[in-house]
């Protein structure tokens, strides 16, 4: 990590934030012109067309990706790319998250006020589910970057206090608190609870690792396609899992 570059990369894209009179008014999200101006502060090195796409950033013969969510929409840039090229994605995760609403009626916002969730790495394999079949091409790296983020939301949902389906205006990235690189088999048996008895289940990963039955299985379906885990057994109708 570097926290200068960082700091400087969000003071950068903010001042254009304020010469554009407000958050949300950039062309891309403010989460990633920041990332894109955090890993190639050289603006000759963004926006790069390669092998028919355009490439967020090309540095050398090296390729980075940032993708907020939605990695299918990778595919054709992974098919194309990685035959030639290094490919890192960079997948932006909130770890410690701020709350401000925006009354669309008079323009207030309200002062931040800080959500009980705290965002984790496991947070990326949904997405990584979606380019399964691309995850042990050596040379695609994905890279997990945890930021403390303001979140800026309209005051437009359901609910009598139009909180409940409203809508996500912008993120404000205000700290970096981590980077996680995914690249070889160790990296993903890192994620693995350390504190998890062996074998285990299903349920016991739920469990020891804080996230929801369905994203359980989507991580051991990952961690076991990767070779992070393998499978030993059965206790009952459940499959049991080693950490390899």
């Amino acid at each position: 990590m570097n926290q200068d570059l960082f700091q400087q990369a969000c003071d950068y894209v903010l001042d254009k934030v304020i010469d554009q009179q407000g958050v949300g008014t950039l062309q891309e999200k403010t989460i990633h012109a920041v990332l894109k101006h955090y890993y190639a502060p050289d603006r000759a090195d963004q926006e790069q067309k390669v092998e028919g796409f355009v490439a967020d950033i090309l540095q050398g013969n090296d390729i980075i990706e940032i993708q907020t969510r939605n990695f299918s929409v990778l595919r054709r840039k992974l098919e194309a790319f990685l035959p030639k090229h290094p490919v890192k994605i960079v997948y932006p995760v909130c770890h410690k998250k701020w709350l401000r609403w925006i009354n669309m009626e008079n323009g207030e916002i309200s002062a931040p006020r800080k959500s009980p969730k705290t965002g984790n790495a496991h947070a990326v394999f949904p997405e990584l589910y979606k380019i399964k079949m691309y995850l042990e091409d050596p040379n695609l790296s994905v890279c997990v970057i945890l930021l403390d983020v303001e979140e800026y939301r309209l005051l437009n949902g359901w609910s009598n206090d139009r909180k409940r389906g409203s809508e996500r205006n912008d993120g404000i990235p205000i700290a970096l608190y981590d980077e996680i690189l995914l690249k070889h088999r160790a990296d993903y048996a890192g994620l693995i609870p350390e504190d998890i008895k062996q074998p285990f289940t299903t349920a016991d990963y739920r469990k020891a690792a804080g996230v929801s039955a369905r994203n359980a299985g989507i991580e051991l379906n990952i961690l076991h396609h990767i070779g992070a885990v393998s499978k030993v057994g059965k206790k009952g109708n459940f499959i049991l899992y080693e950490r390899v």
